[in-house]
């Protein structure tokens, strides 16, 4: 997509232009959609998140400026990571967000992940509990180190690097066990 289009696209939606937002969504929802469903494991709940995130960037599209090619979508990913966020804080509100799960200390032997394809590990990935895929995702997919990832969560650094070698146990545990199938 181009930058004017880019640009004009945000503009229009500002305007209350319905047919931007559906430009905007013919463009970008399969990405934002991925972008949710890598924090959010259930595919009905990845939809009402979208549509809580596409409410949100409508509604704070005066809060947007142009930064520049992919800076819209870029905004609006930072929107979509938020709502999948609140959704799993929201969802877990009442039991502790990153529960003490006891892994056994076997080191498990670290896939080749080009054996697998893009889909697989996708599956893997949103087979981790909560906690675990949230603090892999902001790592590994988002490049949020601890610091940042502990204010965004609400947890210490030395939780999210916990969490993120558990979670990396646990995906090549699933992923090893894809493989064996």
């Amino acid at each position: 997509m181009g930058t004017d289009i880019e640009k004009k696209i945000a503009e229009a939606i500002r305007q209350g232009d319905n047919r931007a937002v559906r430009l905007f969504y013919a463009h970008y929802g399969g990405q934002l959609t991925a972008v949710c469903s890598r924090y959010v494991s259930d595919d009905d709940d990845v939809k009402d998140v979208m549509q809580d995130a596409m409410l949100s960037i409508i509604s704070h599209i005066d809060s947007f400026t142009y930064r520049g090619k992919g800076s819209f979508k870029a905004w609006a990913t930072r929107i979509v990571v938020n709502r999948s966020i609140s959704f799993i804080r929201q969802k877990r509100r009442e039991e502790e967000l990153f529960a003490n799960q006891t892994l056994p200390d076997v080191a498990e032997e670290e896939p080749q992940l080009n054996t697998f394809t893009p889909e697989i590990i996708h599956e893997a990935i949103r087979a981790l509990p909560d906690g675990y895929r949230m603090v892999f995702n902001l790592f590994v997919l988002e490049g949020k180190n601890h610091h940042e990832i502990a204010e965004i969560l609400g947890i210490k650094p030395d939780s999210s690097a916990s969490q993120l070698h558990r979670a990396k146990r646990m995906l090549a545990k699933e992923l090893n066990k894809r493989k064996r199938v």
